[in-house]
């Protein structure tokens, strides 16, 4: 590739509506050009990079036994009503009518397209297991896009399918995928972690994420330095702190004038914010209008975590209660909440830790009063006890090997045990041994393509720009001529040299554009270019050119001879 005949268009300021560190750099480097809210053109440069990702993730999947398909964008709204997610996946869920007044949907993903596929292809046990994929564009409606890539609203990704006979099967196939997903994001060169995960709107039984590590990740990942386990601040499992011991308080309600929050309540007690448990209202309404009231119970310096909550028994479609339903309920406003003497029955629910503790400090349910030397069992019941709190840094680790670190990573990739929940409601069944019909165990397994990019500069950029590890780098080697249209020696050298790299295999581009060295190396460090040669008329009389990795410091004198072998070992061709 040649640079005069390629396109090139580099800022030296993003656009002021450029918010995070990779959504600046892809739009200064050229990459992608907004068209609208959270919808990108992928610019040549950008391009490059994306069609580098695919092809590593489709050899990959190929490797990994998968099957490639391609199915639509646009998808009948029959089919998302037979699973019950064209009313449950709400305004996310682009929704549109042909012509004819006929609904249909803008895939954000493809359980129901590919189950009907299989549902009316694969009728017998012979025919299995089977894993399907493509890589599509899709759609969510975000409420708000944002960070250029990292969440916009238009984007491709990389969709699998495994279709089993039962659950072993189905694991097996969840291993393979995950076995191929650690192999995919090796190949990468990025630093990531997979963790255990929550199935959220999917559903199904188990689940991993792959993250980018990144310390402007949105999201926190929990795991032990000290063993193999993992998890994301959603599902990681927070271990009870401490044993509970005897009382020794008498229980007395203490003024608090004005102290709503455990913080300063335990500053005007003089007490250790861990003395102090905050007290959460929820209420769960029936759809025959019926209310139910729970009350929460959490250490003062632990935060609620609400998919955990969710899976409380009877709490499944919990909210907030409101500050009607509080006084209702507790006789008193917001910050003063506690379960001693609530004012109507309410069911508790005690984290593991709060269950442990004694003599703790709660709400009175009365204004400017909280109860010291609170205990259970003599001052309330024992309580319903579920694991309510995100954990944090310096937990024990639930395997009992060490204690638990916390870093910020990049969501790019999920894996999940699907079970039969989508086979069962749509009826896509096959015939086993004896003849019976059973429904298919399913398993499903996405990769961001393109949220690859943003988290891949996230984690690889410096002051001067992105520095994109070499397998997915737009370009793998970048030729610098000095005074190019000046010199015949120049000139010979950098032909030959681009005609010797390209017979090696290796993803090279000149820079004939005739630019400024300054101006030359400024762009092809902006777009992040692993690796660069500088030929020059000087180091040619001594036979050698200049070359620098994009995290070196300083360049470093190659022979010329050499150059062609020096840059495959650095490429490890």
């Amino acid at each position: 590739m040649r640079a005069s005949r390629f396109f090139i268009s580099t800022l030296k300021e993003a656009p002021s509506d450029a918010e995070i560190v990779s959504h600046k750099l892809m739009m200064r480097a050229g990459m992608i050009k907004r068209l609208g809210s959270g919808i990108y053109t992928y610019m040549p440069v950008g391009l490059r990079v994306i069609r580098k990702v695919e092809a590593i993730v489709r050899e990959e999947m190929n490797r990994a036994g998968a099957i490639e398909l391609l199915m639509p964008l646009v998808q009948p709204a029959e089919l998302w009503q037979e699973t019950g997610r064209w009313d449950k996946m709400g305004d996310e869920l682009m929704r549109v009518k042909d012509r004819h007044g006929r609904d249909f949907a803008i895939q954000p993903t493809s359980e129901e397209v590919v189950t009907d596929v299989v549902r009316s292809e694969l009728k017998s046990y012979r025919q299995l297991p089977i894993n399907f994929y493509h890589i599509q564009t899709k759609f969510r409606d975000e409420r708000r896009p944002r960070f250029g890539l990292m969440r916009g609203r238009e984007f491709t990704m990389k969709d699998a399918y495994s279709f089993d006979r039962d659950l072993e099967g189905m694991q097996k196939s969840y291993q393979t995928m995950f076995d191929a997903y650690t192999k995919i994001f090796n190949r990468f060169g990025l630093k990531f972690r997979a963790v255990a995960a929550d199935n959220g709107a999917i559903g199904g039984t188990g689940s991993h994420e792959f993250h980018v590590i990144a310390s402007t990740g949105e999201d926190a990942l929990v795991y032990c330095p000290d063993s193999d386990y993992a998890a994301n601040m959603e599902a990681a499992e927070a271990v009870a702190s401490g044993t509970r011991g005897a009382a020794t308080q008498a229980l007395a309600k203490t003024p608090t004038p004005g102290k709503t929050k455990c913080e300063s309540v335990a500053e005007l007690l003089n007490l250790p914010l861990s003395q102090t448990v905050k007290t959460i209202a929820l209420t769960v309404e029936s759809e025959e209008g019926k209310k139910s009231f729970w009350v929460l119970l959490l250490r003062g310096d632990h935060e609620l975590n609400e998919i955990k909550v969710s899976k409380v028994a009877g709490l499944k479609d919990f909210r907030f209660s409101t500050e009607a339903e509080i006084l209702e309920v507790f006789g008193t406003v917001p910050g003063y909440l506690g379960p001693i003497n609530t004012k109507l029955p309410v069911n508790v629910v005690a984290d593991r830790t709060v269950a442990n503790m004694a003599d703790f400090v709660c709400g009175a349910n009365e204004a400017d009063f909280h109860y010291t030397g609170a205990n259970w069992g003599r001052d309330l019941p024992e309580p319903v006890v579920a694991d309510l709190r995100n954990v944090v840094e310096g937990d024990a680790s639930p395997d009992g090997k060490g204690v638990l670190a916390i870093e910020r990573g990049i969501e790019v990739g999920h894996v999940f045990q699907l079970g039969t929940a989508y086979s069962e409601a749509m009826g896509a069944t096959f015939l086993d041994e004896g003849g019976r019909p059973a429904p298919l165990q399913m398993g499903c397994y996405g990769i961001g393509v393109t949220r690859i990019l943003g988290a891949a500069i996230e984690q690889n950029f410096d002051d001067k720009g992105i520095v994109w590890p070499d397998a997915i780098a737009p370009f793998e080697l970048v030729l610098c001529p000095m005074g190019l249209d000046r010199s015949e020696m120049v000139k010979e050298a950098t032909e030959k040299l681009y005609t010797d790299m390209q017979a090696a295999g290796i993803d090279v581009i000149v820079d004939d554009r005739g630019l400024r060295p300054g101006a030359m190396f400024a762009d092809w460090e902006l777009i992040g270019v692993p690796h660069r040669v500088v030929i020059g008329e000087r180091g040619l009389k001594e036979g050698n050119l200049e070359y620098q990795g994009r995290r070196d410091e300083a360049a470093s004198s190659v022979p010329v001879a050499d150059m062609v072998a020096f840059i495959k070992g650095k490429l490890g061709k």
